[in-house]
């Protein structure tokens, strides 16, 4: 990897972040992280990629034997609960995503020592209050499709659902409890309380056209930053990594949590439904103002806000999104997603003078795919 940079500096990332969206100087800050991502490592050769599905897919060959025993582990879980709701708990379980979380985990793992047992029992815990943080988000945005197959609430209704959820949340909270390192158990109940805060405070705030771009963030920050900041955190912590290594890495999950929160709300606007294999559009039928609405009402003169709040109340969601994509108007969602990748960078630069080692430059690859997927997005 490239020469060590004050660490001081990365830190400051989201700050960052939220001084360039509410300055309208994001150009000033795309400047700053070029800064950063001058000398990153760059997915060529062996390690080129064709499309971000290709990247992710050769970033987590590195891992894919432990990746496995993961999948193998989660899948297990289901006989862990009573008869009567195992089959619940299976088709929750069955239908895989992306897997991110467990990937950070065990690059982080790899990165910072040896991968062992424990990491595996981390990434799994990890990736069980995510899908129960699904189960829960498909019941309140009444999502009917996600991986391609029927929502649980869509099958069962909602009320199941939420308690499916509520199962899989305790579940993963009783693993935690299997760490010979209490604190570690301590800080998966603590990230699982921030995540289900984050989530009350977004319901809390629909239809809110006072909500501002810093209150988001705190709300992604809180909702799926923390989440993949905990598994880079406490992979660090497993190997018995020094405490300044251990904040790289809380900070390196921190800021690609956050940002893959504003792709996905990207997605959601910008994706097709077809290759995303889930119900979109579900926030702004909602109420859910995200980055790239919040970016066009931070400029829009007061016609284009009655206009917008009209087509979200009507649920005229396709025209809403067209708003967004034209640069006639500010070309919000393309903001947002500058504002997503930057961020990727800063994460990139915060990991610049760690001992060099596959699993390291594999997390610099990670942001390299994660920028590749907002690319796609560009309109």
């Amino acid at each position: 990897m490239s020469a060590p940079k004050a660490f001081g500096v990365h830190r400051n990332a989201l700050q960052n972040l939220r001084v360039a969206l509410t300055t309208h100087d994001s150009p000033r800050y795309s400047r700053l992280v070029e800064l950063f991502a001058r000398s990153r490592p760059s997915l060529t050769g062996t390690a080129a990629a064709t499309s971000p599905a290709d990247s992710l897919a050769k970033v987590a060959a590195l891992v894919q034997p432990h990746l496995e025993k993961v999948e193998a582990r989660i899948v297990q879980q289901a006989a862990a609960f009573d008869p009567a709701i195992e089959g619940y708990v299976v088709y929750a379980l069955g239908s895989r995503g992306k897997r991110l979380r467990p990937l950070l985990t065990l690059l982080a793992g790899g990165a910072t020592g040896k991968i062992n047992s424990g990491h595996i029992d981390l990434a799994v815990i990890v990736e069980l209050i995510h899908i129960a943080t699904l189960m829960h988000d498909d019941v309140m945005d009444e999502a009917e499709r996600r991986r391609a197959q029927p929502t649980a609430n869509a099958r069962w209704g909602n009320s199941l659902s939420v308690l499916l959820g509520d199962c899989l949340f305790a579940h993963a909270l009783t693993l935690s409890t299997n760490f010979e390192n209490a604190d570690i158990g301590r800080a998966i109940a603590r990230t699982a309380a921030t995540v289900c805060s984050g989530e009350m405070i977004q319901t809390q705030r629909k239809f809110d056209l006072n909500l501002g771009v810093q209150d988001y963030l705190r709300i992604v920050e809180m909702k799926t930053g923390s989440l993949f900041s905990v598994a880079a955190e406490l992979a660090a912590v497993i190997s018995k990594a020094e405490s300044g290594v251990i904040e790289r890495f809380k900070n390196f999950g921190f800021q690609i949590g956050t940002a893959y929160q504003i792709y996905d709300d990207c997605v959601d606007l910008a994706g097709n439904e077809g290759a995303t294999g889930k119900t979109l559009g579900t926030d702004l039928r909602k109420g859910k103002f995200t980055l790239p609405v919040l970016i066009f009402l931070r400029s829009a003169t007061e016609f284009e806000r009655e206009r917008c709040c009209q087509l979200v109340l009507e649920e005229r969601v396709e025209e809403m999104i067209e708003l967004l994509k034209n640069g006639a108007t500010n070309g919000a969602l393309n903001e947002s997603i500058v504002a997503g990748s930057d961020l990727i960078r800063e994460a990139q630069g915060g990991l610049d003078g760690m001992g060099s080692n596959p699993y390291a430059e594999a997390l610099f690859f990670l942001g390299d795919a994660l920028c590749e997927m907002f690319d796609q997005l560009r309109v």
